[in-house]
């Protein structure tokens, strides 16, 4: 227009070097956690059919692949067990010689305290039934008698070795059980990372072949419902007040707009957990043609940063490393 001068945002993104001097979000290997399947009795890692490029690791690989986690610079990483044998209250997950903690000490051995050692405090992955909790007669989940187990799962991954813990069941009060039996066990050091925002979702299936779930029927009666916002911000409140030291949602793509508003709520860091339908939709997508991997692969995660995520649990923790380091 006539007698103004003309403005043209496009100056600042000229060149390479002057969009990443006037970004607004960054990514670094250190913001990204990476989940790691640990399955008992493999001699080698065996493939995972719906999560293409991840494995259920023998214990042997599974210190290796944190090894090179680590020199790929990042921040974290998360453990599950995938025991040979599962019962009615989950024992194995209590067992000092139970998959989890072992695999616990092993990668603590290997890599020290050269990245975060997070372990997933749950019990889905060792009932014979797959739910997250010990089941009552009438077949629902005993809230009460799961904390006396999660307590019980605190402590043992806290003795294995673990830097930080993922209460992920979505037991009320279960933070607080955690955080009270560690402290009176002598691990104050230890910390909580609370799955405080955990949605009934659709986009688990894929986790579920992992570790080989036995889960009948859904968990819609502990997990959030999708269409609730303010029911998140009561769960992080809680979670928090309970001792929580971070606090994350799950998942992380359909539910930008909850990180958000949780991001906003807290003064603790927040998580977020890009789970194993949104990895798989993109991995099929690039074996189509139909997607440029690399780029979808930052495109999202800084999508979720930009949403306000402190850290990212991601499939492609390590190849995203690579990729912003070069």
């Amino acid at each position: 227009m006539a007698g103004f001068p003309t403005v043209r945002p496009r100056r600042l993104r000229r060149t390479p070097a002057m969009r990443r001097l006037v970004a607004e979000t960054h990514v670094e290997p250190s913001n990204l956690i990476l989940p790691m399947f640990v399955k008992e009795g493999l001699a080698e890692p065996r493939a995972i059919s719906s999560l293409p490029g991840v494995v259920q690791h023998s214990r042997e690989s599974l210190r290796k692949a944190a090894a090179e986690a680590v020199h790929a610079g990042v921040g974290g990483i998360m453990l599950f067990g995938v025991p040979e044998t599962r019962d009615e209250t989950g024992s194995a997950g209590v067992d000092p010689d139970g998959i989890l903690n072992v695999a616990i000490r092993d990668v603590v051995a290997e890599v020290g305290d050269a990245t975060v050692v997070m372990s997933d405090l749950c019990l889905d992955e060792f009932t014979s039934h797959g739910h997250c909790g010990v089941l009552a007669a009438d077949g629902t989940v005993d809230n009460d008698a799961t904390l006396r187990a999660y307590a019980d799962l605190a402590v043992a991954q806290a003795a294995a070795g673990a830097h930080v813990l993922g209460p992920s069941g979505m037991m009320d009060g279960q933070v607080g059980v955690a955080r009270q039996a560690l402290d009176a066990a002598g691990y104050t050091d230890v910390a909580l990372l609370a799955y405080a925002v955990k949605y009934a979702s659709a986009f688990y299936g894929p986790f579920r072949e992992a570790v080989e779930s036995a889960l009948v029927g859904d968990r819609k009666t502990y997990q959030q419902d999708p269409g609730n916002v303010r029911e998140s911000l009561r769960e992080v409140a809680l979670d928090i007040e309970e001792g929580a030291d971070m606090v994350m949602v799950k998942p992380a793509l359909p539910y930008l707009d909850v990180l958000t508003k949780v991001a906003e709520a807290v003064d603790v860091p927040v998580a977020a957990y890009q789970v194993s339908g949104e990895y798989a939709m993109v991995e099929a997508a690039v074996a189509n043609g139909w997607l440029d991997r690399d780029r979808v692969v930052l495109e999202t995660l800084t999508s979720i940063r930009r949403a306000g995520a402190s850290m990212i649990l991601t499939y492609w923790a390590v190849d995203a490393a690579r990729l912003l380091r070069a």
